[in-house]
């Protein structure tokens, strides 16, 4: 490295469109991971899971993920010390505090935060217990209100239809996110539970107390349309930036029940689950949606190209759209004809990126990517995530962005900088952008392929001669206008 050079080019120059890369610069990235049933927690030691997660982490960022949903809440427990809940037993086993202490989610906020990426945390709403011979903490919520609860299938769910469940489910989420810097509040398509043949879900005495002469699944919905409004609200109030994000059950509604549904033939979300997402959607009390479109592109029953195609066309316009892919499927399942492809993959991350409403994907589970099922992490990293992308920004959560960064340094190789404190903490700059250019005439502020790095750092060690730019992030992902630009010769 000869020289540097710090040139100021006008902002309209900095942003100016002339080429794109082959992968979006916007694109949302996420990867599920669940800790429900992962043994690997309560079996290793806090260093060991420290060490674990951040080498899932790097595995993750290295496949250009960019956001995580980490479950911290998979059976009305906690992977985090609450006055509210035990601790879950799929870290420690017994609900008693890990030894010696660490905060998962915490340790996650942090080093998920440190490479750049987002950090959601991931909860169950309704949810207890698993298996009939599960044995809850004492302390748990249950041991002193059983009559909120109701047992199903050998398992135990919060009764939906009770306002004190719908308030204590608020409470653990205030909690959360008072004490956090998340990036987001996540619920899977867990609502009300999947049904059971021959079998009813016991909540009589609460639809006859609070039905007020509704149909019992119209009463079931709106209870849950209830939960959701109200959480919405919560998290906005407290910190407008969190988002709140579901992922549903892949098929809505079927064609031959509703005229508006899909051309598929499996469980219908709305019907079943009694989850009226695309309602959440249009009313504004949900941020993202991630239909959970596991199966393979020709499925009889729930094809991807049939549902990738419904889902576009049917949400998106009043909340980002994401699609979940499975990982397992994706990667084993051969590609339609005339491809040869012997993976589904590249058809998959095509139909999604087509589609005018989506905005991403969300990869399921994370840890088959980490683990390179199928080859695809390395797929992800050369071909399909090759480029870093930055999440899209989020228009309806208001926010004039972050301020340009300034008094921006260069001493023995390394670029640094300052960033802005708005007062409105939505809009302060807590991530940065280093692009690097081969020249001044190449400068594209949408060429993915440009950014070297998404960091919280204020200052970055160059690595190559070109044209370096600096832009600033702010908590809902607006972007500033570039810095001045910096010659590496």
């Amino acid at each position: 490295m000869k020289a540097t050079k710090l040139m100021i080019i006008g902002a309209a120059a900095l942003m100016a469109t002339a080429s794109y890369a082959d992968n979006p610069k916007r694109e949302f990235r996420g990867a599920w991971m669940h800790t429900i049933f992962q043994g690997q927690y309560k079996d290793q030691s806090t260093e060991q899971n420290k060490a674990y997660l951040k080498k899932e982490l790097d595995s993750l960022k290295a496949a250009g993920v960019n956001a995580v949903l980490f479950q911290v809440r998979p059976q009305a427990d906690a992977l985090y010390p609450s006055s509210l809940e035990p601790w879950s037993r799929f870290l420690t086993n017994d609900g008693n505090a890990p030894e010696p202490f660490w905060d998962p989610l915490e340790f996650m906020v942090e080093e998920c935060h440190k490479r750049g990426l987002e950090l959601h945390a991931w909860l169950n709403p309704y949810r207890v217990t698993s298996n009939t011979k599960q044995v809850l903490p004492k302390g748990h919520i249950y041991h002193k209100h059983p009559e909120r609860f109701i047992k199903y299938d050998g398992k135990l769910y919060f009764d939906p239809g009770m306002p004190e469940n719908r308030e204590f489910i608020g409470t653990v989420v205030d909690d959360i996110v008072a004490r956090y810097d998340i990036d987001g509040i996540h619920f899977d398509d867990y609502f009300y539970p999947y049904p059971v043949a021959g079998k009813e879900f016991g909540d009589d005495a609460s639809y006859k107390k609070y039905g007020n002469g509704m149909k019992l699944d119209d009463w079931r919905r709106k209870n849950v349309d209830l939960l959701i409004e109200d959480l919405h609200k919560r998290i906005h109030a407290a910190k407008p930036w969190v988002r709140f994000g579901v992922s549903p059950f892949g098929i809505h509604r079927n064609k031959s029940t509703d005229p508006n549904g899909s051309e598929t033939s499996g469980l219908q979300n709305y019907d079943a689950l009694f989850a009226d997402v695309l309602l959440w959607e249009k009313e504004g009390w949900i941020d993202y949606l991630i239909p959970q479109l596991y199966w393979e592109l020709e499925h009889k029953a729930a094809s991807y190209l049939v549902l990738v195609d419904w889902w576009n066309k049917h949400a998106g316009d009043n909340c980002h759209l994401y699609i979940g892919q499975d990982v397992s499927k994706a990667m084993t399942k051969t590609d339609l004809a005339p491809s040869t492809e012997k993976t589904q993959l590249r058809h998959k991350v095509e139909l999604a990126r087509a589609g005018k409403n989506i905005k991403g994907n969300c990869w399921w589970p994370g840890y088959a990517v980490t683990k390179n099922v199928g080859g695809a992490a390395d797929s992800l990293k050369t071909y399909f995530q090759s480029t870093m992308a930055l999440v899209p920004s989020y228009a309806n959560i208001k926010s004039d962005g972050p301020q340009p960064v300034k008094e921006v340094n260069v001493k023995d190789g390394v670029i640094s900088w300052k960033g802005s404190n708005s007062g409105n903490k939505t809009e302060d700059a807590v991530k940065y952008v280093v692009y690097r250019f081969s020249g001044l005439d190449n400068i594209d502020m949408n060429n993915a392929g440009a950014i070297l790095d998404v960091t919280p750092s204020t200052n970055f060690k160059t690595n190559g001669s070109g044209v370096y730019v600096i832009t600033a992030l702010d908590r809902v992902n607006n972007e500033s206008e570039g810095s001045s630009a910096i010659i590496i010769e």
